[in-house]
């Protein structure tokens, strides 16, 4: 029988893919729940850089900072999302959710 390889290996190992980490991201938005998304950021953060000091660099943010943002309780501001997301190479976007509800239905 092969071993099995732990799941934080093969998490970061997917999340290396930009497609799969943009998936992932939008999930974890889509549930509602922002400290699962800034999870999903750091999660993201190390798979595609290797961890914070990096996207410190990349975002030109101080890395305390960014901890405190993305940490259980932080409140990172757009401006601080738009930097970690492009150095992820990622962008934010809105799109519509329900057209119904657009409509007044």
């Amino acid at each position: 029988m092969k071993a099995s390889r732990p799941f934080r290996e093969t998490q970061i190992e997917l999340l290396k893919d930009p497609k799969a980490a943009a998936l992932y991201l939008e999930e974890a938005l889509a549930a509602g729940d922002t400290d699962a998304f800034k999870l999903a950021l750091r999660n993201v953060a190390e798979a595609r850089l290797g961890g914070m000091s990096a996207l410190s660099e990349r975002t030109k943010l101080n890395r305390e900072a960014l901890y405190r943002s993305l940490s259980e309780g932080g409140n990172p501001t757009l401006e601080t999302l738009t930097k970690v997301m492009n150095a992820l190479g990622l962008r934010i976007s809105v799109t519509v959710e329900r057209i119904a509800a657009r409509a007044g239905r």
